[in-house]
């Protein structure tokens, strides 16, 4: 299932992420793992969930983040929450591109992992193959 977190910059989407990744932690019976670009989460997250930086693995635009996200999905059977803070800062301004991104970590998190992003944008610009996850 993918959920997204959508708003201009400065609108609370980190910390309406930051109290669902906390609530997560307390009541999954599997692993949370938090994927952002910088450690800007690290103090305010609960130290249950698992926090990836993607600046420490050079990955950069959509296709990388796509296969980052796969490898840590396959690694780990367990992941019942995945979130990802400030997608578009790592993928890029191409809006379709983040659309078919969306589609291919959706079908492999299947429906035994829910995916929730953020993403820096208004509503009304994203394509309808973004739209369709809100």
């Amino acid at each position: 299932m993918m959920k997204l977190i959508v708003g201009s910059k400065g609108s609370g989407k980190t910390k309406t992420m930051v109290d669902m990744i906390n609530s997560a932690t307390k009541t999954t019976a599997g692993n949370v793992v938090v994927i952002e670009k910088g450690m800007q989460l690290t103090y305010n997250i609960d130290h249950k969930a698992r926090l990836v930086d993607l600046a420490d693995y050079k990955i950069s635009g959509y296709e990388m983040l796509y296969g980052f996200v796969a490898g840590v999905l396959a690694g780990n059977y367990d992941i019942t929450e995945l979130f990802v803070d400030g997608m578009i800062r790592v993928g890029g301004d191409d809006l379709e591109a983040l659309g078919k991104t969306l589609d291919a970590i959706a079908a492999i998190a299947g429906d035994s992992t829910e995916v929730v992003v953020t993403i820096s944008a208004e509503e009304s610009a994203l394509p309808e193959s973004v739209k369709k996850y809100l």
